[in-house]
């Protein structure tokens, strides 16, 4: 019996099995997999969970639950052989080779014993990885139907598994012993921005100068039960105004982080780049650093917010920009993915050119820090198993830690269908000018301005590894 139409579950009586018999299901382990079988087992083993955890392990890597394999053994039985109606009276298992995410299983069971008066089966059982390799062996003692059983297969409700605060919690006690640092709030003049940057100073991440009219600060202010007393606010007509006098604040050293508030990202960036004591040789850029359930470490989408449509200097900058953060955040090499929407070269898809030109120019020197790959897809570039099965052998492809986009709208679209449909969380800071930018949207949480503000704090302090 293979693994044919899993809409429907059936199964196969005692009178109808003979011994050589067998089924299979095929399965490819997810992340999500292995994190699911912790919440319902309560087996929170950093090997399983920690991806730096088990790099130094004798496995280097994340490993499946053992018994996250038996359970995929029990469920060939239940739902194929025999089927529906079967009583599991015992399991034997033998764990011979990791599993890891982005294996292909087959997992299967084969009759091998038969006990008519009491209809007892007995079944050798494995889980065989797609090198062959044998990961899982034992064998099943199970009393087998005597009714014929075929039914649709339930509808089980959707599981959505939500990042949670542990990557922010990680990063806020790493950076909290620098001190907080002097930031200009640029125009914080709704209840959502004004109360992320108190959250921030909460948090013990900044000391504020809010940049923005006083009264109508005062009013959100008064309107929110927010108490503004002992915050410094310098006080300004408008938003325009706001953004340049909190630049001059960047320029002549009165604080070391620029944070947006409520106006738009064209005000503030606009007013960074008219001014010359705020330039460094290198383009401004925006970086999502985004964690998501799904994907084993955190992870940055550039350029989703600054550049539109950048050329092939442009993007080298955007690249060397996420490098630093990266290397901030304490990936020491990251690996970057050139996405584009085919992992190979195509004369009339300008981005497969620039990413091969990109992965040319880090082959000889010209990007340095990172181990870079394009194009590649988006699918190859985070999975292992999708890498695989296209046959991409790469020290990037399914290990990015950065994830250079080709233009700001599949950028920006990627970052937020990760964090609406994905339960992604993240942070947004820019970066290029002498000071870093907290750029973040104006319908971000607290969470995210609070994340976005410990990065800041931590590229405007010495290094600090995390």
């Amino acid at each position: 019996m293979s693994n044919d139409d899993l809409r429907i579950v059936q199964n196969k009586v005692f009178d109808a099995i003979a011994i050589g018999d067998e089924a299979f299901v095929d399965r490819t382990l997810t992340a999500e997999d292995i994190q699911l079988f912790a919440i319902l087992s309560g087996d929170l083993n950093p090997q399983h969970l920690d991806a730096d955890f088990a790099s130094a392990t004798r496995f280097h890597s994340v490993i499946a639950h053992g018994m996250l394999g038996g359970a995929l053994i029990s469920a060939v039985l239940g739902t194929r052989l025999p089927g529906p109606g079967t009583i599991y009276l015992g399991q034997t298992l033998s764990f011979k080779s990791p599993a890891r995410i982005g294996d292909t299983l087959r997992i299967s069971v084969r009759v091998v014993e038969r006990h008519e008066p009491d209809k007892r089966l007995k079944l050798a059982c494995s889980c065989i990885n797609q090198d062959g390799t044998t990961v899982i062996e034992g064998m099943a003692e199970v009393i087998a139907p005597v009714e014929r059983v075929s039914m649709p297969r339930t509808t089980l409700p959707e599981v959505r598994l939500l990042a949670g605060h542990n990557g922010l919690l990680s990063l806020l006690d790493h950076v909290r012993p620098v001190g907080p640092v002097v930031t200009a709030v640029v125009h914080p003049c709704d209840a959502l921005s004004l109360a992320g940057a108190l959250a921030a100073r909460a948090a013990g991440l900044i000391v504020p100068v809010l940049v923005a009219p006083r009264a109508k600060l005062q009013a959100i202010a008064d309107a929110n039960g927010i108490d503004l007393s002992g915050i410094r606010i310098d006080d300004v007509p408008h938003s325009h105004a706001a953004a340049a006098h909190a630049v001059a604040l960047a320029a002549s050293g009165d604080v070391a982080v620029l944070m947006k508030g409520s106006l738009h990202t064209d005000e503030l960036m606009s007013a960074v780049l008219a001014c010359p004591a705020l330039r460094t040789g290198r383009r401004l850029s925006h970086c999502f650093l985004m964690q998501t359930p799904s994907y084993p470490r955190p992870f940055i989408i550039t350029d989703a917010a600054i550049n539109i449509a950048p050329g092939l200097d442009e993007k080298a900058d955007i690249i060397r920009n996420a490098i630093s953060l990266s290397q901030a955040i304490g990936v020491v090499q990251p690996r970057v993915a050139i996405l584009a929407a085919v992992e190979t070269v195509n004369p009339r898809m300008q981005a497969t050119l620039d990413a091969a030109a990109l992965f040319k120019m880090a082959d000889r020197g010209q990007i340095i820090g990172a181990i870079l790959d394009g194009p590649l897809a988006f699918d190859n570039a985070v999975s292992i198993a999708a890498a695989r099965i296209k046959g991409i052998v790469s020290e990037v492809a399914g290990h990015a830690d950065i994830l250079m986009v080709p233009d700001l709208e599949s950028g920006n679209m990627l970052a937020k269908q990760l964090e609406y449909l994905g339960g992604a969380s993240s942070a947004g800071i820019a970066l290029g000018a002498k000071v870093p930018i907290v750029l973040t949207s104006r319908s971000d949480s607290h969470e995210s301005r609070i994340a976005s503000c410990a990065i800041a704090l931590l590229l405007s302090a010495p290094r600090v590894s995390i």
